[in-house]
């Protein structure tokens, strides 16, 4: 069991741009690397996890619901068991929440996905739920900070407000899979951006092949 005082966990915001596969993705890695996590998801995210996956997700029962969605599989195939118990849930309405606070001992954050309107908060400093004030915390304390953007095409409009987070010392990571890495199904393809994310937080894992020159 984790001592309290000990715990630094990474902060994963999940907004309302389609591609919550990405987001759980991500989770299963950092839980697989043996991180603990703070997760929130947007009032969006709840609406756009029930259209992909037909899973809800409820305060009350946040555990139930995100093991559920953790456990199933893009493929068909068997789903592996998830361990939450480094996970900790934070409404995304409430502002009291510790990742709201600088003081609050985080590793970083990571926005996946993240959607124009995530991006414009975070990039403007808006901090209209808690997922935008976590990620303006993470940005002033110069904790790192990766928002994997998840939309195209893309206006003008968000790539000033994109080319401002990364200014601001954030990676931006679209989420763009790599085919060279011999994926043959969806999960491949999505994994490689979720062990793109992770590589950019320096966590460790396997959820893809690495390119190796022939050279």
């Amino acid at each position: 069991m984790e001592q309290p005082e000990k715990r630094r966990p990474w902060v994963v915001g999940v907004s309302g741009a389609s591609g919550t596969p990405y987001a759980a993705a991500v989770l299963r890695g950092l839980l697989g690397a043996g991180e603990a996590v703070d997760l929130v998801v947007s009032r969006s995210a709840r609406l756009t996890v029930l259209d992909e996956t037909g899973i809800p997700f409820r305060d009350g029962h946040w555990q139930e619901d995100l093991r559920t969605w953790l456990e199933q599989p893009l493929d068909a195939g068997k789903p592996e068991a998830v361990a939450l118990d480094r996970v900790r849930y934070w409404p995304a309405g409430d502002f009291a929440a510790g990742p709201s606070s600088g003081s609050y001992p985080a590793k970083g954050m990571l926005v996946v996905p993240a959607s124009t309107a995530a991006v414009a908060g975070i990039a403007l400093g808006l901090s209209k739920d808690l997922l935008q004030r976590a990620a303006s915390v993470t940005l002033k304390e110069r904790r790192p900070l990766v928002v994997c953007v998840r939309e195209t095409p893309l206006s003008g409009v968000t790539l000033r407000q994109l080319v401002a987070l990364d200014e601001a010392g954030a990676v931006v990571l679209p989420a763009s899979p790599g085919f060279y890495a011999g994926a043959g199904s969806a999960q491949q393809l999505v994994d490689f951006v979720a062990g793109r994310v992770l590589d950019a937080a320096g966590v460790p894992h396997g959820l893809y092949r690495r390119w190796k020159s022939d050279v």
